[in-house]
């Protein structure tokens, strides 16, 4: 009968929901539900690095609050195969070890990536037929066909003694997704009939007003749109897109083009979806090998990139330097994917490149060319009106996103919105939802080849380098703490070649008057005479630069 605050672990009548990542952030999903002593973990996602986190590609969340409880974990159930959903698991799975569930699209992704790790072999991937429902410790579970921007998305609807909870993954309502199933409305429908104590639902687009769109929409505008160009055309989108994917076969063929997968992701992806049945009944894709042999006015290409990540496709093929891919003067890059919040700087740089280049740019803004994979307001009512649920969680967004979420599941008639953050231990039943207890929550970066904290001293520093330089100075004092020979001083990413050797001549004349200005006991003190000498860099640089570079002292004494 005692609960998470007596013990540190469900209640036998409890009913827990603990967000560890993406709840106040948009991306690198991980929620836990908890019950009669086990845990579920629904989702284990990552976000990638930017500008911020030099050095750094792929952040996921911290599962140490879970990893502790490994032996409570009952298992990983996977909504879809989105990298911000599963993308953690080839890196972190060895900390939870626990059985994961998947549906077949999603399986087959994920054990594609775990496939280049050392201990794929031993996770255990439940493949569970859509629409399933299967047992996973004290949680009965029933997945619902929902759509979005990949296949087989799910609603997970979770039974326990103490209530049902709707977590609805990432989706949206698409009447005509073109690939794979439509939402299951009537399912929906009927599980709100059945009562539901709580939701946790997507919170991305809530300030988007109507609907989202759909995929039947961009397939006739892209139709439309490539047969008013008789150059080379490539369209950027996302490679988990198969739905947009299939829309350019089918429009390719209608135009008479050939069509090009240009980046690897996408024949990855490719394989994939014709593995699970998807993408079958299209004209095969040729490799970006053959494009040069073809009239432009033959070609229509696919290509990775479409947020300027500089190692994909299109941005080297906008820089000139792609091995077999060349774009011209009046040929068309079609952008049929959304700007991703915190890439508008490298997307903006790739179409400044492109439009030097005299190549036509279309937008979303120019055009209907996408449509989001998440609800927009009239959806996310729509789906209200649907579940009705007590409790009203919002997750998937950032702070401001879950507010005004959880203002409009009011203004839905939800009695109890609650608005829980990364690491707040939210219990549902019994009594009235609250958040009972804040636990630790952090990212971890992946540095190299190895997991460590985002605010790693390692990070910190290269991120001072980054933007205020580096300097070395090597101090070389007598045993009594004399210097031997002037200092050498080497200052990076501070000043320009023209600068270096008044700047250093200062450096240096700063570093022996800090050292001369000390006691004779002092000076026989490493620590102290290699602190005073740091301090003397840095001011000295600060004042003539007005920079605070991260300094480093070699003090040798002879």
């Amino acid at each position: 009968m005692s609960g998470y605050l007596d013990t540190g672990a469900p209640g036998s009548e409890e009913l827990l929901f603990l967000p560890l990542g993406g709840a106040g952030e948009i991306g690198m999903n991980l929620n836990l539900y908890g019950h009669d002593g086990q845990w579920l973990m629904v989702d284990f996602g990552i976000t990638f690095g930017d500008e911020t986190t030099p050095g750094v590609d792929v952040i996921t969340p911290d599962p140490s609050f879970i990893a502790e409880r490994k032996g409570d974990l009952a298992g990983l159930v996977l909504t879809h195969a989105h990298e911000d959903h599963l993308g953690a698991v080839p890196y972190l799975w060895p900390e939870i070890e626990c059985p994961i569930y998947a549906t077949p699209f999603t399986a087959s992704v994920l054990q594609r990536k775990l496939a280049e790790t050392s201990f794929g072999h031993r996770v255990e991937i439940n493949v569970i037929p859509l629409s399933g429902k299967f047992s996973v410790g004290p949680f009965e579970v029933e997945l619902i066909t929902i759509t979005h921007s990949i296949p087989e998305p799910n609603a997970v609807v979770l039974r326990t003694p103490s209530g049902t909870v709707m977590h609805t993954g990432d989706w949206k309502l698409d009447p005509d997704p073109l690939v794979g199933r439509s939402t299951d409305e009537q399912r929906l429908a009927e599980v709100g009939e059945e009562g539901v104590l709580a939701m946790v639902c997507d919170s991305t687009n809530v300030f988007v007003p109507g609907t989202s769109g759909s995929e039947g929409d961009v397939r006739e505008n892209l139709m439309e749109l490539v047969g008013k160009y008789d150059k080379r055309v490539a369209v950027a989108c996302f490679a988990s897109n198969v739905a947009r994917l299939e829309t350019i076969a089918r429009v390719g063929e209608a135009h008479d083009r050939s069509v090009a997968l240009v980046g690897r992701s996408l024949w990855r992806i490719y394989e994939l979806a014709k593995e699970n049945g998807y993408l079958t009944d299209i004209q095969p894709f040729i490799t970006e090998k053959d494009v040069g042999y073809l009239p432009p006015e033959r070609v229509l290409m696919i290509c990775t990139g479409s947020q300027g990540e500089p190692r994909a496709a299109l941005p080297r093929i906008a820089a000139g330097d792609h091995p077999d891919v060349d774009l011209s003067e009046g040929d068309v890059v079609v952008f049929s994917s959304r700007v991703i919040p915190g890439n508008e700087k490298a997307i903006g740089r790739l179409h400044n490149k492109l439009t030097m280049r005299g190549i036509e740019i279309v937008t979303a803004k120019d055009d209907d060319v996408h449509v989001s994979g998440h609800p927009a307001r009239d959806e996310l009512v729509q789906m209200y009106q649907w579940i009705n649920p007590k409790i009203a969680v919002p997750v998937h967004g950032e702070a401001r996103h879950m507010i005004a979420h959880a203002k409009l599941a009011r203004e839905c008639q939800v009695p109890q919105p609650i608005v829980a953050l990364n690491g707040s231990m939210v219990r549902l039943a019994p009594g009235r939802a609250e958040i009972v207890d804040e636990v630790f929550s952090d990212r971890l970066a992946l540095d190299g080849n190895r997991l460590v904290p985002l605010h790693s001293q390692a990070i910190k520093d290269r991120r001072r380098m980054t933007y205020h330089g580096t300097a070395v100075a090597t101090v070389v004092v007598d045993a009594k703490g004399r210097l031997v020979e002037d200092p050498i001083v080497t200052v990076n990413g501070v000043y320009d070649a023209e600068d270096e050797d008044e700047i250093e001549q200062e450096v240096m004349a700063a570093v022996a008057a800090a050292i001369d200005d000390l006691r004779p006991d002092q000076r026989r003190d490493d620590s102290m005479v290699g602190e005073m000498s740091r301090r003397a860099v840095r001011r000295c640089i600060r004042a003539l630069c007005g920079k605070k570079p991260h300094t480093e002292i070699h003090l040798v004494r002879v």
